[in-house]
C-alpha cells in the first residue's frame, strides 16, 4: 500500500512540474502561439550599427495596448491589424514611424511601427499591439509611462529622393 501511495505521489509530483511553465518576465507568462499567430519580427530589429541610426528622445508617453477586439480589422493606415505584430497607434506621428520603446521599470526595449491612430482615451499618448505589450511585460497592468525614441536611419531621406 504504501508503494502505491508513494507512486501516486511520484505521479502528481511530475505532473505538477509538467504542467508548469515559465514566466518570462515579471508580470506576463509567455503567450502561446499558434502558426498563424506568430510574433511578426519585421519591425523588432537586431542590434544597429550607430554610424546608421540616430534616437530621437520623444520623452516619456502614457502606453497602452489593444489587440484581440481589433484584429484583423482595417488600421488607419489602411493595412489589416495583426494583434501579433509590432505596431502602434500614435494621433500624429507619421505612418511607419519607428520607434523604440522601453519600460523603465524592467529595461525592456522593443522598435514599433505607427499603423494607426488612437489612442481616443484622455491621457494616453500610444496604444501598442498585444505583441508589444507583452513583449515589455505591460499586459496585466494594462498602462504604463514608458520612454519613447523615434528611429531616423541616417542617409534614408537622400535614397528615398533619389
Amino acid at each position: 500500500m504504501r508503494s502505491i501511495v508513494k507512486a501516486l505521489l511520484f505521479l502528481v509530483f511530475i505532473a505538477l512540474v509538467g504542467f508548469t511553465f515559465i514566466i518570462t518576465d515579471d508580470e506576463t507568462p509567455a503567450l502561446p502561439t499558434t502558426d498563424a499567430e506568430e510574433i511578426s519580427l519585421e519591425t523588432k530589429l537586431p542590434s544597429v550599427d550607430p554610424e546608421l541610426v540616430d534616437y530621437v528622445d520623444l520623452g516619456t508617453m502614457k502606453a497602452s495596448w489593444y489587440g484581440p477586439g481589433f484584429h484583423g480589422r482595417k488600421t488607419a493606415n489602411g493595412e489589416k491589424f495583426d494583434q501579433m505584430s509590432y505596431t502602434a497607434a500614435h494621433k500624429s506621428l507619421r505612418f511607419g514611424t519607428l520607434l523604440k520603446i522601453t519600460n523603465p521599470k524592467n529595461g525592456k526595449s522593443i522598435v514599433v511601427r505607427i499603423n494607426d491612430r488612437g489612442p481616443y482615451i484622455e491621457g494616453r499618448d500610444l496604444d501598442l499591439s498585444k505583441a508589444a505589450a507583452h513583449e515589455l511585460g505591460l499586459m496585466r497592468r494594462g498602462v504604463a509611462r514608458l520612454k519613447v525614441e523615434e528611429l531616423k536611419i541616417n542617409g534614408l531621406d537622400e535614397m528615398v529622393t533619389n
